[in-house]
């Protein structure tokens, strides 16, 4: 089995990045286990004085989650050109541990105009040594989408085939990282 982790970078109730990330743990493969960490919003803001021993619950609770995980996938909107502060806030928590060494990590897409913080978070995850894939990313474009219409859109055989083969393919990936 192989556990994935799913981050949105949203915080939003609507989130369409979030609503992906669902759609995907429905639609993964048998010998993959998607988890969705919900914690985001709880995250305090980081302080390095907070590390070690003084760590506060919810960012050990993330730092496990991550450790403890397979792979990561993360889902990110783009506010003012760059990554929403809650996920970076989250990113930041994780900088001085070895949770990212080296873990395979995957970026998936609900908008087709993410493009800079696509960038941005790509190069810090890369600063932070996570091992991003570098196949065929997916983007199911979801932004301005009315709510109701979103589950529809998700649940099309199309759309349900490219997120079965996007985990396939990064399930495949994770355990070629494995074996190294």
């Amino acid at each position: 089995m192989i556990d994935i982790l799913a981050l949105s970078g949203s915080l939003r109730a609507a989130s369409t990045n979030s609503a992906l990330l669902a759609a995907l743990q429905r639609n993964a493969p048998s010998h993959c286990r998607v988890t969705i960490y919900g914690g985001l919003g709880r995250l305090p803001i980081f302080n390095p004085d907070d590390e070690g021993e003084r760590t506060p619950l919810e960012a050990r609770e993330l730092i496990n989650a991550v450790t403890g995980a397979d792979g990561v996938i993360v889902s990110c909107p783009e506010y003012a050109h760059g990554v929403p502060g809650g996920l970076k806030n989250a990113l930041d928590w994780l900088v001085s541990r070895d949770a990212a060494v080296a873990k395979p990590a995957m970026l998936v897409h609900a908008s087709p105009r993410s493009l800079v913080s696509r960038a941005a978070l790509s190069e810090v995850m890369r600063t932070m040594s996570f091992d991003l894939y570098a196949g065929q990313e997916l983007e199911i474009a979801l932004l301005g989408k009315k709510p109701d219409d979103i589950p529809g859109i998700l649940a099309t055989p199309s759309n349900m085939a490219l997120m079965r083969n996007a985990l396939a393919d990064f399930a495949g990936f994770v355990h070629s990282r494995r074996i190294l």
